[in-house]
């Protein structure tokens, strides 16, 4: 029998492949993506990730036992490390000051993603806000590995490429799936088709977080 995650990756499989041929990735793999897009990215990835950590915090409270809440208390911790690391190279090299960053509104679709998160992990049960949250980890990964095993020599953007597809990175979202799917055991129907809307709306923002940044999406009014 399949578990959630499994069912969840095979229904939403279209999905993530159609994540993998956006023109952003591509262009990422290939080392052609432009510095503006990518710069732009990597502001709305900052704020993006300080509303994840705040969301993984607020799921943590949540755990059914105590692994759990240390699992997604440290998850949150981690997003913002990474954040604070990952991206202050990137801002360096790009010229993005705090006063600039601070006056960089999230997009949005990086208003949209964070806030369903946050409503998602505030009020409903812990099994549908892990599968809300899932899509981040996994689809970041698999994106990650795909072009580490496809991307240009000398890439302008190695650094973003490691981050993904290491080896830390991939037994942290094994850990994620796991504690996704033993919660999943437990649920009722009602609950795991929650789940699976949950995990289907958060992959769909994953296509559009990434849309957003090719398009430089600005407030239209």
């Amino acid at each position: 029998m399949e578990t959630f995650s499994q069912q969840a990756w095979r229904q939403n499989r279209t999905r993530y492949e159609a994540i993998l041929d956006m023109p952003f990735n591509r262009e990422l793999s290939e080392g052609t993506l432009s510095p503006e897009r990518f710069r732009y990215y990597m502001i709305q990835d900052a704020h993006y990730l300080e509303g994840f950590a705040r969301a993984l915090s607020l799921a943590s409270a949540k755990g059914h036992n105590v692994d759990d809440v240390v699992l997604f208390a440290g998850a949150a911790q981690e997003a913002i490390l990474v954040e604070r690391s990952l991206h202050a190279d990137y801002f360096a090299q790009f010229g993005v000051t705090p006063d600039i960053f601070d006056a960089a509104e999230p997009s949005p679709v990086c208003e949209h993603y964070v806030s369903y998160l946050l409503r998602v992990a505030a009020l409903e049960p812990f099994e549908v806000a892990l599968a809300a949250l899932l899509p981040c980890f996994w689809i970041y990964r698999e994106v990650g590995k795909h072009i580490h095993a496809h991307a240009a020599k000398s890439h302008p953007y190695q650094a973003w490429i490691d981050t993904y597809a290491g080896a830390d990175f991939e037994k942290a979202v094994d850990d994620v799936i796991a504690v996704v799917d033993a919660a999943a055991k437990g649920a009722s129907p009602r609950t795991i088709k929650a789940m699976h809307h949950a995990f289907t709306r958060a992959t769909q923002l994953e296509w559009m977080f990434w849309d957003g940044a090719y398009q430089l999406q600005q407030w239209s009014v």
